[in-house]
């Protein structure tokens, strides 16, 4: 478990809130082609403002070796989508900003914009992540029922992922107390299509969340970041029934790489469903069978959140480093595979300074040529290779 300080951000927070420009700018950023999450902590690392990374990016791209144009998009264009985001009721949250939430900001891929709609506040109480199977027996949706009921009462919001099964329980159940939805699509598409009255009704008395622009169809891509921010949002992930290769041990996976607790309800060894949650308590989950687990286990945490450093909590600052040459690029491409690879073992390997190398890679990222990942790695992307 992780147990550094509270990050001086959030309610309360003693850091300042972010103007208009750079939030457009970060928006702009974010939507640039190429650009992802851990990329845009690394531009805002090293050039402090998206404002002044928009401005570099395009001679960065060029000397990785792109030969189009980024396609960046205007002010106008984020602009109209804030119109439209405001228009539905919702509200833009930036990354680096002072409203947006806490625990999320300190996971090193957290969005760079999250759209939220509903009780905003809920994202800074305590709060469990409830996931498991979509095909749930009866038994497991009553227990994810209980559960959430029981912790939205006790004053602990329930997170989940508004799909069929236990979500749609643990939602059901928390709704009155508290319950945050986070959806793979846009937060007016209603998917799945039996839960809209639902989702609409959490958008009224709890809190609904997405990274996806308004409009965006959920697609198989976006649910790795649905459970993504699923986890880096509760201080805690139950897993109530899962099969042993699911989105639900994916997402208590997550958990645990982000320094959260993870729980889990034993079942019956005869029952495929259950075989998931029985592993998680085999590796040393805490084995759940009423809330009052939960809430013991919560008494004693501290909120898990790293320190990042930085207007955007990037996690390293160092500056842009011009004079790269055409031998060090080189040598980089060389050490580069499409398999994951440390950045600081390419910077052993290359012989070279870590700012050189950094920079070197956002080139090389900005022209399309590697994926930054999460855990400090790259990889070089399959039709580079």
């Amino acid at each position: 478990m992780n147990t550094q300080p509270p990050l001086p951000f959030g309610p309360g927070s003693t850091v300042p809130a972010l103007n208009s420009a750079e939030k457009i700018a970060r928006m702009r950023l974010i939507r640039t082609e190429s650009i992802g999450p851990t990329t845009f902590r690394a531009l805002i690392s090293q050039f402090k403002t998206a404002v002044k990374a928009i401005e570099a990016i395009p001679d960065l791209a060029r000397r990785g070796g792109r030969k189009k144009p980024l396609s960046i998009p205007s002010k106008s264009v984020i602009e109209k989508e804030l119109a439209r985001i405001d228009a539905f009721g919702a509200t833009a949250l930036i990354l680096g900003d002072c409203d947006y939430p806490e625990r999320l900001a300190a996971t090193e891929d957290a969005p760079p914009v999250l759209i939220a709609k509903g009780a905003r506040h809920l994202a800074d109480q305590p709060t469990i992540g409830i996931v498991g199977a979509r095909n749930a027996s009866s038994i497991g949706r009553q227990q994810a029922y209980k559960i959430a009921k029981d912790l939205a009462e006790a004053g602990v919001a329930v997170v989940s992922g508004l799909a069929r099964g236990v979500d749609t329980a643990a939602h059901q159940g928390a709704l009155m107390g508290g319950t945050i939805a986070v959806v793979a699509g846009g937060l007016d598409i209603y998917y799945p299509r039996e839960n809209e009255e639902l989702q609409k009704s959490i958008s009224e008395q709890g809190l609904l969340v997405s990274d996806e622009p308004l409009g965006v169809q959920p697609q198989a891509r976006h649910f790795p970041k649905r459970n993504r921010i699923i986890s880096g949002l509760s201080l805690g992930i139950l897993v109530v029934e899962a099969a042993q290769r699911s989105g639900s041990l994916i997402t208590a996976r997550l958990a645990g790489e982000q320094g959260r607790e993870v729980f889990a309800i034993p079942g019956s060894p005869l029952d495929p469903r259950a075989k998931g949650a029985n592993a998680l308590i085999k590796s040393g989950a805490t084995l759940v069978e009423s809330s009052a687990d939960i809430l013991d286990a919560l008494a004693g945490l501290q909120t898990p959140l790293a320190e990042p450093e930085g207007p955007a909590y990037g996690r390293q600052s160092l500056p842009v480093t011009e004079d790269i040459s055409a031998q060090d690029r080189q040598t980089l491409r060389d050490l580069l595979s499409p398999t994951p690879t440390r950045i600081d073992d390419l910077a052993r390997d290359a012989g070279l300074d870590i700012g050189i190398v950094l920079t070197a890679l956002l080139e090389l990222e900005l022209a399309g040529t590697v994926e930054r990942l999460p855990g400090s790695k790259v990889a070089l992307c399959g039709a580079s290779f």
